[in-house]
């Protein structure tokens, strides 16, 4: 996937930030929404051409953090204050830049593991209860029912049987999200 140009904002004097893409203003929120969605972008000062992107993105993670929505633990906090009075500030920015690429390379591990492997059918034992869950349907519905993921019967079943056969697809659907929780 080629690396995309980052999206250039224009502050005009007035503060208004200004998208050159869409040529339409935007906010704080669109930009932090252009990030989220993947997106670099450069903040630049249009009468004066200062790069303004560090101050507008430190703007962005002090808002959320106002509103409540802490990422970062005040020790965490501390710690990055006291770098800027260290001989760790020149080590800091490397050991962030690395730690965020680990963090993101585990969460896109994470995910491309989710989507090749159902996670209950690489459960332990998973076989076996799967097929006792199959024999417990099976003696239930006195063998009118056989389970693959839907049920199919050969005669009318009676209303009791329908009641029990629902209860017991509720119990099943619940033991299936039990289960699929502790994997």
């Amino acid at each position: 996937m080629a690396k995309q140009d980052p999206l250039l904002i224009k502050r005009y004097a007035s503060r208004r930030l200004y998208n050159t893409e869409t040529s339409d203003y935007v906010t704080l929120d669109n930009i932090a929404g252009f990030i989220r969605d993947g997106r670099e972008v450069q903040i630049i000062d249009l009468k004066s051409g200062d790069d303004l992107t560090r101050q507008y993105l430190l703007q962005i993670i002090a808002d959320h953090e106002s509103r409540g929505e802490n990422v970062l633990p005040i020790n965490v906090l501390n710690d990055l204050v006291r770098s800027y009075t260290t001989q760790a500030t020149s080590v800091v920015p490397q050991f962030l830049a690395a730690s965020f690429e680990l963090f993101r390379d585990g969460q896109s591990k994470i995910v491309e593991n989710m989507s090749t492997i159902s996670p209950m059918s690489s459960m332990p034992g998973f076989d076996a209860l799967q097929a006792q869950q199959e024999a417990f349907l099976k003696a239930m519905t006195g063998g009118l029912a056989q389970f693959s993921g839907t049920t199919e019967t050969t005669d009318t079943p009676s209303e009791e049987s329908d009641e029990g056969l629902a209860d017991i697809k509720k119990q099943l659907a619940e033991l299936q999200a039990k289960l699929s929780k502790l994997s």
